[in-house]
């Protein structure tokens, strides 16, 4: 079984370089014929490269090292560099050292070079000069460099699908994508982030997390808070998921948002719009007015189980996905395409 992983602390050691050769030039009638030994090859370097197929750290080992570079040889033959090491890692991958970020991986393909390799020595004739015409000195290559990072992955997707455990969030996911996460009758099915992707008739598509069931007072790492709430960060545009079967199902949308805001300032005033679940059962019905009557934001009922007025949600998840495209063009910037 692979389990999703989403921490890492990895040691990252750059390839040694080769150490410099150490010969003379000799033939028959020339037997002074000057220092000849080549320098020796680089060491390979420790990347980071970023695979959209990768959704996990969990392939990511504790330890990576570049290869050696080779030593240099006679005839002023230099040493070859050392092969690079490429790890690949998950759209989103934060990069941190002695707790500061110092790259943020976000793009199919980026790549972070983690420990560059070692610089090959120096050959002896590298020291030939009108002083020394005999060099005998050579010297050793350096050390790669030598690094201990620590990989955090933030689940990268266009919306995210947030709400109290028992919301039905994994059920939405399953009826508007192909991902097929765990459906359960009790709370926490789902204990780590799914992406599932929607996909329109003009080929876009738009990727909606399903990020685990919430509860009160996950900013303060209640339950399992903080490994939750880092994963809403990259999302663009929240669907908060509320249950109308409970009574004042309203009180959920104001927790949800609390949760957000203490967690981080501003993230609960992004752009979204309220999907209220479980509209098939009688008392969703009854409640399904009063919510409207007590939030200001667009409420959206359906139900995930049977199917009922998800068309209503495809049309208006890519209202929010087509804004969030022309806002960062209208930047410059290019948006995240899945």
């Amino acid at each position: 079984t692979r389990y999703f992983v989403d921490h890492r602390k990895v040691r990252f050691i750059g390839g040694r370089g080769g150490e410099g050769g150490h010969s003379f030039y000799s033939e028959p009638r020339k037997i002074f014929g000057g220092p000849d030994g080549g320098n020796g090859g680089d060491g390979g370097d420790v990347i980071l490269k970023v695979d959209r197929q990768m959704k996990s750290l969990s392939s990511v080992l504790p330890f990576y090292q570049g290869f050696h570079g080779e030593r240099g040889g006679r005839k002023n033959c230099y040493g070859s560099n050392g092969a690079s090491v490429y790890v690949k890692v998950p759209v989103g991958t934060l990069v941190m050292e002695d707790g500061k970020v110092v790259a943020d991986l976000t793009q199919h393909g980026e790549e972070y070079v983690a420990a560059y390799g070692g610089a090959g020595g120096k050959g002896n004739r590298f020291f030939l000069s009108n002083e020394n015409r005999a060099p005998t000195l050579f010297t050793p290559g350096e050390p790669g460099q030598e690094r201990v990072l620590h990989l955090e992955l933030k689940t990268t997707a266009h919306a995210g699908l947030v709400g109290f455990p028992n919301a039905g969030k994994s059920s939405l996911l399953r009826a508007i994508s192909s991902a097929k996460p765990a459906v359960a009758a009790y709370p926490f099915t789902t204990l780590n982030p799914h992406v599932g992707i929607v996909r329109y008739q003009d080929y876009e598509q738009v990727a909606v997390a399903d990020i685990p069931g919430l509860i009160k007072g996950a900013h303060q790492n209640r339950g399992l808070g903080m490994a939750f709430l880092r994963h809403i960060e990259r999302c663009h545009f929240l669907l908060y998921v509320v249950d109308l079967s409970v009574s004042q199902p309203w009180i959920q949308l104001q927790d949800l948002k609390y949760e957000l805001e203490q967690y981080k300032t501003g993230l609960s005033e992004r752009p979204g719009v309220v999907i209220g679940n479980k509209i098939d059962l009688p008392q969703s019905k009854v409640n399904l007015p009063i919510l409207k009557e007590q939030i200001d934001e667009r409420v959206i009922a359906l139900s995930a189980l049977t199917g009922d007025n998800l068309e209503e949600l495809f049309l208006h998840l890519r209202e929010l996905y087509d804004t969030y495209v022309k806002a960062e063009e209208s930047r410059g910037q290019s948006p995240v395409k899945w």
